[in-house]
């Protein structure tokens, strides 16, 4: 079993219950992230890839704003949990490192809590660029989930073939972004989410922490 055999199934098993926090923060939520993706992407419609799409949570935001969205992950029971939830999204199995669409099928891609989780993060982003029709653009969301170290729900060996897991800055995430040939890179952290956080409380095993919001175009 490869790593990343080892991450699908650990988020296959976490899905139920990864679901039901998302549901429960989606009233508190809605407003503040539906403001933060209308301010990261052009006007609606657009065509947008969601990689590492999850429960659907953001895929379900972005068709509310008016784009064609199409979500893929690798892990079947998370997109269990998006089909059942979501409607009017195209939800795919499909690995964020390598996206199987031709060039140039979207306009945007995005990414919330999957920089952090891949095991290529320079050659995902060089595939997402790929996919991104001239001027496109790719945001993600991320943190530093753990300053302090691993946690114990990854083996010590995926820990280490996760390169931003460990990340006490955001900083080797743009990065990552900057460096793939992406213009006009920004980083802005999401006080809104910060503030919600802390009203509502953070998901379990995750400390209180600034998100950040990182823009390019390609």
């Amino acid at each position: 079993m490869t790593a990343q055999d080892s991450i699908n199934d650990y988020w296959t098993g976490r899905a139920p219950s990864y679901a039901e926090y998302q549901l429960q923060r989606l009233p508190h939520d809605t407003a503040a992230w539906s403001s933060i993706w209308a301010e990261a992407l052009p006007a609606a419609p657009l065509d947008v890839l969601d990689v590492g799409t999850g429960s659907g949570q953001v895929a379900s935001i972005l068709a509310g704003l008016g784009h064609r969205v199409t979500g893929i992950d690798l892990s079947e029971g998370m997109l269990e949990q998006a089909r059942a939830t979501v409607k009017d999204v195209d939800f795919r199995i499909g690995d964020a490192v390598a996206p199987n669409f031709p060039e140039a099928s979207f306009d945007a891609v995005t990414a919330r809590y999957v920089m952090w989780t891949l095991r290529d993060p320079e050659s995902a982003v060089r595939h997402w660029i790929r996919l991104l029709r001239p001027g496109g653009t790719i945001a993600v969301v991320d943190s530093t989930w753990f300053p302090h170290g691993p946690q114990d729900f990854y083996e010590p060996e995926i820990w280490q073939a996760l390169p931003l897991a460990q990340a006490t800055s955001i900083a080797p995430t743009a990065a990552v972004l900057e460096q793939s040939g992406l213009t006009d890179v920004r980083v802005t952290p999401l006080t809104s989410i910060y503030e919600l956080d802390q009203k509502y409380g953070v998901a379990p095993g995750h400390e209180l922490q600034t998100q950040y919001l990182i823009t390019g175009r390609a």
